[in-house]
């Protein structure tokens, strides 16, 4: 039960911060691009990276802190159903290429920033 309740309060604080993140932007940028979107993506798996490798080398870590960081804090400041809603508003009002390279982009600087945050822990930390 610790575990559910460490994932849940883990989430609670990823999902305020994604929200946060989304006010900043819409204050700051004042557009229609999905930037705050990208921004917790790619934090979110440069995090996720890092941990991963952190917690492998550090196993002393008590299960409950590694699911409240990694299925909580990560799953819930990263999104996937905003990121596929706002590619179908992209495709709705025909700004096709915009999708395909936001979908681009997302992919592989995603995956790049799990590579980094792992490389950046073994680098700085282990």
């Amino acid at each position: 039960m610790l575990n559910v309740f460490s994932i849940f309060i883990g989430g609670g604080i990823g999902a305020v911060a994604r929200y946060l993140v989304g006010i900043l932007y819409l204050h700051i940028l004042k557009t229609n691009l999905p930037a705050a979107t990208f921004c917790v993506n790619f934090v979110g798996c440069l995090t996720l990276g890092f941990l991963y490798i952190f917690f492998i080398e550090k196993t002393q870590i008590p299960t409950n802190l590694k699911l409240a960081l990694t299925v909580g804090f990560c799953g819930g400041l990263t999104t996937f159903s905003t990121f596929s809603l706002e590619i179908f508003e992209m495709i709705q009002n025909s700004h096709y290429v915009q999708a395909l390279v936001y979908i681009a982009a997302s992919l592989v600087l995603g995956i790049a920033a799990v590579f980094l945050g792992g490389y950046l822990c073994k680098t700085f930390i282990i």
